[in-house]
């Protein structure tokens, strides 16, 4: 049976895995374009400022959905998390005021200036305009998960009169938790937007239109792509030990790991059972590599989901299978990434990589989604971490009211998302000349009404 707390749950997660198809995109591809603008003042290059035009056309497009999805977002916590914000609005509140105040007008503001400013500003100052841009999407990114990180591992704070009140802000935005997760989820975003410009500029190589614009294109986003890629890989190792001090639980459902070990092994294959260890399948052990990868020590002791009582353990299955899931196309990504780093200088030599890169232009996105199930599913049944119970955080509000409202916004994102992805495909397609020509004309235009 439905209740009020699953259907809030349910309304929130299809809210923010939606904002989310579109986050990731903005927060590469806006230092994408930064970077091909500044390659055209540095060069002269008149590939690059049409490549800047082409890549910022993209970015807008996804931009301006990520902007209405965002706001919609945080209307949820008075709608339906109104406990949750009477809690710990005094901490949660301040970092979102920071962000949108700071980091959302700086961007949304010159935003502006760098689509209205082709010709009317000197080529540097516009390109400094796309950098401010950049800068501050990514500045909003950290104060979100700055607040994130707080409900994931709270810090700076103190309980007083059934609330939890600020004590120390510079502990709050110091959060080594906000930190690892903000770091974690930007490359996994650079690494979108690598992929996003790869797969493009293989499907124009692969037809033969515009070979030397896109071979430019493709020879900056395999250089980005290679280096978040590995990175991720590096950096993916440091949050799980995060998580496995902050968070010991998560860390047990990552691994379906029901026992308390000394010097536990990690399993390549692993078919987990949701309620015990006793129907679980495993196959090809590590021995002591969970401990390693966890405590850096081989014989370190991880503890088990049954140290807990089963009321404080996260759902098993899911946040297994989409941290399996996540870390599986890391390391695929890496792969491609060094394939298509050492094929940068001649791509279009390479038919196997052409037809391979726009398929896999959807897996990023996957992989992202997977992340935040892994962190928001096995953070449960807590909606701040040790502190508040995700059942404790729900508005009074009826069934029949968070019904209609989750069905409305799965009929209202199902629409928007097929209009961003019908424009992003239809102007991806049409290639830079005319998404060029359409932005001369928008610049024209005001002049001439």
């Amino acid at each position: 049976m439905f209740d009020a707390v699953l259907l809030s749950r349910l309304q929130f997660a299809v809210a923010s895995m939606f904002h989310f198809l579109f986050v990731p995109l903005t927060l590469g591809l806006s230092i994408l374009t930064a970077i091909f603008e500044t390659l055209y003042v540095k060069t002269g290059d008149e590939d690059y400022r049409r490549a800047a035009k082409f890549w910022g056309k993209l970015f807008l497009i996804n931009f301006a959905l990520g902007v209405v999805t965002g706001i919609t977002l945080e209307f949820q916590f008075g709608t339906n998390w109104s406990r949750y914000s009477m809690y710990v609005g005094d901490i949660f509140g301040s970092l979102l005021a920071i962000e949108a105040t700071l980091a959302f007008f700086l961007e949304s503001t010159f935003i502006a200036v760098w689509h209205f400013g082709w010709d009317r500003l000197s080529p540097k100052l516009h390109a400094l305009s796309i950098w401010l841009v950049a800068i501050a999407s990514n500045i909003s990114a950290l104060w979100i998960l700055l607040a994130n990180g707080w409900m994931q591992h709270p810090v700076g704070f103190t309980l007083r009169g059934g609330r939890a009140e600020l004590e120390s802000f510079l502990a709050v935005v110091t959060n080594p938790f906000g930190w690892m997760e903000f770091i974690h989820t930007v490359s996994g975003a650079y690494i979108l937007a690598g992929f996003f410009v790869l797969g493009i500029s293989a499907w124009h190589l692969a037809r033969k239109n515009e070979g030397s614009f896109f071979k430019k294109c493709f020879r900056v986003a395999a250089v980005w792509t290679l280096i978040f890629a590995l990175f991720e890989v590096f950096n993916g190792h440091l949050h799980g030990s995060e998580v496995a001090k902050a968070q010991p639980t998560k860390l047990a459902a990552m691994e379906s790991l029901w026992e308390t070990k000394h010097g536990a092994p990690m399993y390549l294959f692993i078919l987990p059972d949701e309620k015990n260890e006793r129907n679980k399948v495993e196959l090809f052990p590590i021995p002591g590599m969970l401990s390693l990868l966890a405590y850096h020590s081989p014989s370190a002791t991880v503890k088990g989901l049954k140290e807990w009582p089963e009321e404080e353990r996260p759902p098993v299955a899911l946040t297994f299978w989409s941290f399996r899931l996540m870390v599986g196309l890391g390391f695929l990504f890496a792969a491609l990434s060094i394939y298509a780093f050492l094929r940068r200088q001649h791509p279009e030599k390479d038919r196997l990589l052409l037809r391979l890169l726009p398929w896999v232009i959807p897996l990023p996105y996957l992989a992202c989604e997977f992340g935040w199930m892994v962190a928001e599913v096995g953070r449960q049944p807590w909606i701040v971490y040790g502190l508040m119970r995700t059942s404790e955080a729900v508005s009074p509000i009826s069934v029949p009211q968070v019904a209609i409202s989750l069905a409305a916004f799965v009929l209202i994102y199902s629409l928007l998302g097929l209009v961003d992805f019908y424009l992003l495909f239809k102007y991806a397609r049409r290639g830079p000349e005319k998404v060029a020509q359409e932005s001369q004309a928008a610049i024209l235009s005001p002049a001439t009404n």
